[in-house]
């Protein structure tokens, strides 16, 4: 059967990328992409729609006009951009997903790729090696709404038999595009500025340690769970998905042994180290390594010399 993929959300960090190895996978004609708004470029033969997820006729319509057998909701807004407007945050996260599962039932499309977030994970959560079942107690409306959307998506596969899979992404790194609005920005920004200025403010603390994952990986990880037969998948809430777990300080040294003249400080009292600190500094994924194979390529030095190698070629 020839697949027909809708991506939604498709203008930021892991949508731009995610819908490039799509289309390289089931060819331009077969990927739609959509988003609120038109991206800055739209290459030849790049299907493109804009659109509103939380326009439910409108979600139906272009379902209805491309007939899409698989559907990538990626449209959300993000931790920290989420604290400066909760209502919104909540909005846009669940109405918009209630509307794609609603639309998907009515429709007869089973198969959804919706992403989770370590930030479902809170203050009496682990903080070690944070396993796939444990205390979920998230602070940030982000969480909260991530936590509830793990809730609805296990109750539309067992009420509907949906076919939806989800990972909870850790923080994304990638040289591409630049990040929206999230806590684990600083390891984007990072890079960018020690290549534009040589120097960096770091919003999080120097020990601050968080879970991360550099975008070649994340792609390959949605992809590879996509493709992984419905009977392996055990969760059918969101998989824990683990790459590399470092601080601003040990990334900074990363990149002083390519850049010896790179300085990083530190800013105080910035509302994300709060975000920050509820989160795990590691994730367990056994469960997604031993059902569909997951295993993170990335370390540290690897991803920081490929970030700094690509970055210097991109900003000159």
């Amino acid at each position: 059967m020839k697949e027909v993929i809708l991506m939604i959300g498709a203008n930021g960090q892991i949508g731009s990328e995610l819908a490039a190895a799509l289309r390289k996978k089931f060819g331009m004609e077969n990927v739609i992409t959509s988003d609120i708004r038109e991206p800055k470029e739209i290459g030849e033969g790049e299907i493109f729609e804009t659109l509103n997820v939380l326009d439910k006729e409108a979600i139906k319509a272009l379902m209805l006009k491309y007939k899409p057998t698989q559907i990538y909701l990626l449209a959300a807004m993000l931790s920290a951009t989420g604290e400066q407007y909760p209502q919104k945050a909540w909005d846009l996260n669940m109405n918009g997903l209630l509307n794609v599962l609603d639309l998907a039932v009515e429709l007869g499309i089973k198969k959804i790729f919706w992403p989770s977030s370590i930030a479902v994970f809170g203050p009496h959560s682990p903080k070690v090696d944070t396993p796939q079942y444990c205390v979920m107690d998230p602070n940030s409306i982000y969480g909260i709404s991530k936590l509830s959307g793990e809730r609805l998506v296990e109750y539309y596969h067992n009420r509907y038999g949906l076919d939806i899979r989800s990972v909870r992404y850790p923080g994304i790194i990638s040289w591409r595009t630049e990040p929206g609005g999230g806590t684990t920005d600083y390891a984007v920004h990072i890079f960018f500025e020690a290549i534009r200025q040589g120097k960096y403010t770091s919003f999080l603390s120097e020990n601050t340690e968080l879970p991360m994952l550099y975008m070649d990986d994340a792609v390959r990880g949605t992809i590879e769970l996509m493709d992984a037969p419905a009977e392996q998948l055990t969760i059918r809430s969101s998989y824990n998905l683990a790459g590399i777990s470092f601080t601003p300080k040990q990334i900074a040294e990363e990149i002083k042994k390519i850049l010896p003249n790179f300085e990083i400080s530190y800013a105080d009292n910035d509302p994300r180290q709060a975000i920050a600190d509820s989160w795990p500094k590691s994730i367990n994924d056994d469960t997604a390594r031993n059902d569909w194979g997951w295993a993170p390529t990335f370390d540290l030095a690897g991803m920081t010399k490929d970030m700094l190698e690509n970055l210097k070629t991109k900003l000159k």
